[in-house]
């Protein structure tokens, strides 16, 4: 199915822009330890709406209902992935907004940072959660309102599910912090990971601690940071100083030092967005992002940061929306990172030895949403060997479609198992389980 699959989608995609390379330094070795923006938001932001009028919140004490066909096998461990049922394994691959369990609330209105945002779990996002028992959200500025709400939310999402949820959210420091601008809380500010990178990496690992302790202190378990690019475009639009440096091996320091600072503070950590995002000349928010680089070069410039974060131990990398022509074979070369098995399973995976989760970034994305459907593009990254399905553009249309195809054959279940195994794991290390 892969290469079949493959071929229909990239003649979706866009054709690559041509962007400015810059001369690689020496090839890098694979480590061999083993192991998805606050004036920007993950997704697109369309015209203002309004979300449906808020409901009376469930009572906190109760658990999100589970149907019958949902009961778990019996087991000594009520988390073993023989112990859930297929619609609590496809739900653990699943990340999403906590505005999304409230099918009433349209995707522009999803997209939109000034749309009011849930600020609390309802009876009708707990009767989502019982069809559609995701594996974690991600919490955006307009969902945080002061610290009594933020705790309210975050323990109320905590105990929503029988198998407890991932709770993330952006806080790289500077610009992508939605907590840290929520200003009656008066958490640090940061100007930017450049200016903190250029400060050295024990200025780097601070910064994670301190970010990495509010967070966990405010019920969040997950962090999609640090940014592991090298800003090498000067004409990048959407990366620019969220990267800590332009040298590749000053970012990688970097990354190792916050990677080491959050691992720390027992918060789940992301690097973000492989294969790099720093080259291109594009915002995948909006379309089709495009690196020129070979898989040669990238080796000697944006792949260091990552491997310097997998040394370390960092247990999630993100995969970035953007197309690398000539970095992976020609029936891929259409294809956004997310998609491409070569980036995704040859080069993360083995060749890089990261065998922690893989994330996509926001399937919301213009580069994503403009080319595929929901249901497409759940099954086309699961394909390439991505754990972890960000923000759908259609929580049930891309749930019901990654079901049908594991009940069906198509997805074989096995694969499944696999990666849930590894979100258990992870969140057996973060003391969820």
């Amino acid at each position: 199915m892969k290469h079949s699959l493959l071929c229909r989608l990239a003649a979706l995609c866009l054709a690559p822009a041509v962007l400015a390379a810059c001369a690689p330094p020496a090839s890098i070795e694979p480590t061999q330890t083993p192991t998805p923006p606050a004036s920007q938001e993950l997704a697109a932001e369309p015209a203002a709406t309004q979300a449906p009028a808020s409901e009376e919140p469930a009572p906190a004490a109760e658990p999100a209902p589970t149907p019958a066909e949902q009961t778990p096998a019996e087991t000594d461990d009520p988390w073993a992935v023989d112990s859930l049922t297929l619609e609590e394994k496809v739900g653990q691959l699943f990340l999403i907004r906590p505005d999304a369990l409230d099918l009433r609330i349209t995707q522009e209105e999803l997209d939109d940072p000034y749309a009011d945002g849930v600020t609390e779990l309802t009876a009708t996002m707990q009767e989502t959660l019982a069809q559609y028992p995701v594996g974690g959200v991600v919490l955006f500025g307009k969902n945080l309102r002061n610290e009594e709400q933020i705790r309210n939310f975050t323990a109320e999402l905590g105990r929503a599910t029988r198998v407890p949820m991932f709770i993330g959210v952006d806080e790289e420091g500077g610009t992508v912090s939605r907590l840290a601008k929520v200003e009656s809380l008066g958490l640090p500010q940061y100007e930017s990971a450049a200016a903190v990178g250029a400060q050295g990496t024990d200025a780097v690992r601070d910064m994670s601690v301190t970010i990495g302790d509010y967070l966990k202190d405010y019920g969040f378990n997950l962090d999609f940071a640090p940014d592991a690019d090298v800003n090498t475009n000067p004409d990048n639009p959407v990366i620019g100083t969220r990267a800590f440096s332009s040298d590749p091996d000053e970012a990688a320091a970097s990354v190792q030092a916050a990677v080491e600072g959050f691992n720390e503070t027992g918060v789940l950590c992301s690097l973000k967005h492989f294969p790099g995002h720093g080259d291109t000349a594009e915002d995948s928010h909006l379309g089709v992002a495009s690196a020129t680089r070979t898989l040669d070069e990238m080796r000697g410039c944006e792949f260091k940061p990552f491997a310097a974060g997998i040394e370390a131990g960092v247990p999630m990398v993100m995969v970035g929306h953007i197309t690398a022509p000539n970095a992976v074979p020609a029936e891929e070369a259409g294809l956004p990172a997310t998609f491409s098995h070569t980036l995704v399973t040859d080069v993360l995976r083995n060749e890089l030895g990261f065998d922690g989760l893989i994330v996509t970034d926001s399937m919301a994305m213009g580069a994503i949403t403009e080319n595929y459907t929901a249901g497409e593009a759940a099954l086309a990254a699961l394909e390439a060997g991505v754990d972890l399905l960000l923000m759908p553009a259609g929580l049930p249309e891309a749930f019901d479609a990654v079901v049908e195809a594991v009940e069906t054959g198509v997805w074989p279940e096995s694969e499944l198992d696999a990666r849930v195994e590894r979100v258990l794991s992870a969140k057996r290390a973060a003391g969820l389980l």
